[in-house]
């Protein structure tokens, strides 16, 4: 994928969450991601994506 389909996708992610609204854009992801995983077709490399996307993320603050 080039820099510039990259963009292209990443801006339609961004679009279709925001026309979809706070409450549904988690519900979309989570959808997306399946068929993503689905697509992948390979555990070893969905897993390797999955550490890769949480890793730099703030750890959950307790209440």
């Amino acid at each position: 994928m080039t820099d510039s389909e990259l963009d292209t996708v990443y801006t339609r992610l961004c679009t279709t969450m925001t026309d979809l609204g706070e409450t549904q854009a988690p519900l979309f992801l989570a959808r997306f991601a399946l068929l993503a995983i689905e697509r992948i077709g390979n555990a070893e490399v969905t897993l390797g994506l999955i550490a890769a996307a949480s890793e730099s993320l703030p750890a959950p603050t307790g209440s």
